[in-house]
């Protein structure tokens, strides 16, 4: 039963309602972008996008960003790799530690990670590791990965094995079928998942700050200006990070589009 053109009003009214709520803080932060004041005061006398150009011609935020971009990228590959199999580990298969191997993966997401990140730290320090972005990385896979594996185990669960088992009847080799068969089927589910993983390790504050080392990302950078020697050029990497992930979001999405479009196509 479809609900009533009433009952669609109010859910679209929440809808914007409850997104209004979360964005409108962001808005605060875009005035402060073009004041040109050094520091935000309300009513903004004088607009200018001067933090903007420095911004781009800034050597310290090219360093941040390519620290944090590294990071983030190498952390969105490993984690859809070892989501792809672990998921399909758990979800496809049966086997004797099947359960205890899905709660042993899932478990770091339920730490604090501020406690992982000290945790990770000392065991660095323990075995003689200094800590740099790679250290990083590994840290983030940690509480990542397991994030990356159920949003994958979600996609898993929701197809049908019997279409495997169909084309295998057919003779089509075990090469055949991963390619015509499940990665398609899980492509919307390891697409989801990359993109948790990259947003997810480029915003992350916790881990970094304890794994880092000399090798400081964008939000280690933006809390130490904040708490010490403010500068206007943190709502302005704010906005530009933010809406770096919304066109990453919508890039995704558009190549989803593609790629359905695509299948779609063959199959006809």
């Amino acid at each position: 039963m479809s609900p009533s053109r009433s009952t669609r009003f109010v859910l679209y009214f929440y809808g914007v309602l409850v997104i209004f709520f979360l964005y409108l803080p962001l808005v605060s932060v875009g005035f402060a972008s073009v004041s040109k004041a050094r520091y935000l005061t309300f009513p903004i006398r004088r607009y200018s996008t001067q933090w903007y150009a420095d911004a781009f011609v800034s050597e310290t935020v090219r360093d941040l960003l390519t620290t944090s971009l590294k990071v983030a990228v190498v952390v969105t590959i490993i984690s859809v790799i070892s989501a792809f199999f672990g998921a399909l580990a758990f979800a496809r298969y049966n086997w004797r530690f099947r359960r205890t191997f899905q709660k042993i993966i899932l478990l770091p997401i339920f730490f604090p990670q501020t406690v992982l990140g000290l945790a990770l730290l000392m065991w660095f320090n323990s075995i003689g590791i200094i800590p740099t972005w790679k250290t990083a990385v590994v840290a983030h896979l940690v509480w990542i990965a397991p994030i990356a594996t159920l949003i994958v185990a979600i996609r898993a669960y929701s197809f049908d094995p019997a279409l495997e088992e169909a084309a295998r009847d057919m003779g089509a080799s075990t090469a055949t079928i991963f390619k015509e068969i499940t990665l398609p089927l899980l492509m919307p589910g390891l697409v989801s998942a990359g993109l948790f993983a990259f947003l997810l390790s480029w915003g992350n504050f916790p881990l970094s700050l304890f794994t880092t080392g000399a090798d400081s990302t964008l939000p280690e950078w933006l809390y130490a200006k904040m708490v010490s020697g403010y500068s206007p050029l943190v709502p302005t990497l704010g906005v530009m990070s933010v809406v770096g992930s919304f066109l990453l979001i919508v890039i995704a999405i558009s190549l989803m589009w593609l790629f359905r479009s695509i299948r779609e196509s063959r199959a006809s």
